[in-house]
């Protein structure tokens, strides 16, 4: 009698880490801090801004350790909102996940691989549209977006360490690369003309209102961090995937706090160096209608674009190409994370009756099969409607409601389940816990009122889950009673 398949334990810590790493590093840290800015106006506080995700997103991991290890199952953050709370608020976070959350960020990734490959390949520009209706748009990079969706999707069908391959070939390819722009970009990239500019307005706040910079202070220059921090945040994001495929794992109690810590310190260490090269490469403000990188400076960098910016002076026209091979490299690992992992999350909602029922089968390889299908089908749809990335600004706000309520749930499960066993304890509890918990909901206050475009609709997708839970929780609910009334005519 052949047993049915079970998930594989072959992630080690290594590849642990590469899966944080490797999901968190995709094309947003060449390009958002262009936003930042223009929001924030100085390199100081522009600094300030990623340290302060920084400190954010790695308290957050060291929080998310000791759930880690309470529950090294698959779906990881469903699960541990579902046991801190209740079936519905973990669904509600499945849901989200599903609906915009990661798939959304599946087709951003797929559209920035083609849009980059687009800059070598000139065919495949996502200038190039053969329909358009309405918000659908069809053409080559929406072909390459899609394929490559589907592409890594199929690999992943394969078998856990057919992922982890590409997992940790891609990572550290791209740790490597981003480690050679900073150490090239501090070495020969640097202006003395722009470092005595950025010098000189270091700590003085400004904001960019039609092309000019006006002084902030106070009130207003906090506002102006929280809603800078939109970029930086989602920049950093994608690193709790690493708990989805907990079952996976090896020694998970031990190596997802460890690769959880180890991720999130790596990328944001390298992402304050990248930093450290715009503005030693690049004044921080500009001219939009300056006509050399020197003039439009940080704040108005072609397309936002401050690798190529920052390279310009070294390599010329090859700049261009040079970042487009390394952020085409970036977002197809990026993209493999995203797609591993995801899988995982709907496989546990599939177990709890919360999600289509076949998600919830392994295949001979022991993955999740039907949950890559079914998350590739959809992210290739908004590939192809041209929202995905209003989608992701929608979400920003309901992401953080996500991150507070599980480590609010840190706090809850210490009262609920006491005697659990815990082999890792949250680092700096309270204090840390607390501070995140502070420091998330001081930018969901900001977003809240400066930036209502935000979050009413990222909570209006949240929302939306629950008619649908109570949808799932009737239908189990008639099930179970016909199984009752089965089992009762048995006897």
């Amino acid at each position: 009698m052949s047993s049915s398949p079970e998930f594989k334990k072959s992630l080690n810590l290594f590849d642990s880490t590469a899966i944080v790493a490797g999901s968190m590093i995709g094309s947003g840290i060449f390009i958002v801090s262009a936003d930042i800015a223009r929001q924030v106006g100085s390199p100081g506080w522009l600094i300030i801004v990623w340290i302060v995700s920084g400190i954010m997103t790695t308290f957050a991991a060291l929080s998310y350790g000791e759930l880690a290890g309470m529950f090294p199952h698959a779906g990881g953050q469903y699960v541990y909102l579902k046991e801190a709370y209740n079936p519905m608020v973990g669904f509600l976070y499945g849901w989200t996940l599903f609906l915009v959350i990661q798939t959304g960020t599946i087709a951003a990734v797929g559209m920035a691989f083609a849009k980059f490959l687009g800059v070598m390949i000139p065919s495949i520009s996502e200038s190039v549209i053969w329909f358009h209706f309405h918000f659908l748009k069809f053409g080559p990079a929406q072909i390459v977006a899609i394929l490559s969706i589907v592409f890594l999707s199929w690999v992943n069908t394969r078998g856990i360490n057919a992922g982890k391959s590409i997992q940790n070939a891609f990572t550290s390819g791209k740790v490597f690369l981003l480690l050679m722009f900073i150490i090239v970009g501090l070495a020969f990239a640097s202006n003395s003309g722009a470092i005595h500019i950025n010098r000189q307005i270091f700590w003085e706040p400004s904001q960019v209102k039609n092309g000019i910079n006006y002084p902030i202070g106070g009130f207003a220059l906090i506002a102006a961090i929280g809603m800078a921090m939109v970029g930086s945040l989602f920049s950093s994001d994608a690193w709790n995937n690493i708990t989805f495929t907990a079952a996976e794992v090896i020694n998970p109690r031990k190596n997802i706090p460890l690769s959880l810590f180890f991720g999130t310190f790596i990328v944001t260490v390298m992402y304050l160096l990248a930093n450290v090269v715009y503005i030693t490469a690049l004044p921080l403000r500009g001219d939009p209608a300056g006509q050399s990188v020197i003039e439009r400076g940080m704040q108005f960098a072609l397309n936002d674009r401050l690798g190529t910016a920052s390279f310009s002076g070294i390599l010329g026209n090859y700049a261009v190409i040079v970042m487009a091979i390394f952020i085409v490299i970036s977002t197809f690992g990026c993209n493999n994370g995203l797609i591993l992992s995801g899988a995982r999350v709907y496989y546990a909602m599939a177990a709890d009756r919360l999600f289509f029922r076949r998600t919830g089968n392994l295949n001979k390889k022991g993955v999740p099969a039907n949950g890559l299908l079914i998350q590739c089908i959809w992210a290739s749809l908004l590939c192809l409607s041209g929202t995905y990335s209003q989608l992701l600004d929608y979400v920003v706000f309901a992401v953080l409601i996500f991150y507070v309520l599980t480590i609010i749930g840190l706090f809850i499960l210490r009262k609920k389940k006491p005697d659990m066993e815990r082999t890792y304890k949250a680092f700096g509890y309270p204090v840390i816990p607390l501070s995140y918990i502070l420091m998330a909901m001081t930018v969901m206050f900001i977003l809240l009122i400066f930036k209502p475009d935000y979050t009413w609709p990222g909570l209006i997708v949240v929302l939306l889950g629950i008619p649908v839970y109570y949808l799932y929780n009737r239908k189990n609910i008639k099930q179970r009673r016909k199984l009752k009334k089965s089992a009762a005519s048995m006897e």
